[in-house]
């Protein structure tokens, strides 16, 4: 049997911050199971069950034990499993730091940028048009989260300090989906931010994840 379910969307950026925790972690005792989002499976009754709110991702472990909302997900896996994607429980300043690096990601940049995915991304398999209002909003606040960013670090490698943590995994998702939607050059146009990416980007299991991901899209003809 395995360590756990985990109930979400291959591409969900919600669900996929928890998939690239595990891969990061080296993790595959699990079982993923696929709702499909445009059938509204994530609102049936069934669901609601494990997530009140009728969202992904849902982590149910074997025991029973469930837990939703990404973040916190990820940060069980990560304690619970010893992945070390989080500062040591005895640096306090360290530990503080973290908690300050998931405010601002949450924020600053995942409201923002998450609007810019709903409006030019998930309206689109919807049939509906962008509000091209909220968008130009959404990147306003997106272009300046990261112009403080940039110079943030310009004197650290690592959202959160140093190191690579789960805060870095957590921006992961949603820049891709702003590359999706053309909006590259906010992270390519900041020499620091575009570093700052390339190092996460292309860390070996992350690489991994997202071909495998591109490949189960071009199998599906999504």
């Amino acid at each position: 049997m395995p360590a756990f379910t985990l109930y979400g969307s291959r591409g969900s950026t919600n669900t996929d911050r928890v998939r690239l925790t595990l891969a990061e972690g080296g993790f595959t005792d699990y079982e993923l199971v696929l709702l499909n989002l445009q059938k509204g499976e994530q609102k049936s009754t069934e669901h609601k069950k494990r997530h009140p709110w009728g969202k992904i991702p849902v982590l149910i472990s074997a025991e029973g034990f469930t837990l939703y909302e990404s973040r916190a997900i990820c940060k069980y896996l990560a304690t619970k499993y010893s992945f070390p994607l989080l500062p040591p429980g005895s640096d306090i300043e360290a530990a503080a730091l973290f908690d300050q690096g998931q405010c601002a990601e949450m924020l600053y940049f995942a409201e923002p940028a998450g609007r810019i995915a709903f409006e030019k991304f998930a309206k689109r398999f919807m049939g509906l048009p962008p509000d091209d209002a909220v968008v130009s909003d959404a990147l306003r606040s997106v272009e300046m989260f990261f112009d403080v960013a940039e110079r943030l670090l310009r004197h650290k490698d690592y959202m959160a300090g140093n190191d690579f943590t789960l805060i870095d995994i957590y921006y992961i998702p949603l820049i891709q989906r702003l590359f999706a939607c053309g909006y590259g050059d906010v992270i390519l146009g900041r020499e620091a931010v575009s570093a700052w990416w390339n190092r996460c980007v292309n860390r070996p299991a992350i690489q991994r994840m997202l071909a495998a991901d591109k490949e189960a899209t071009v199998a599906t003809g999504r």
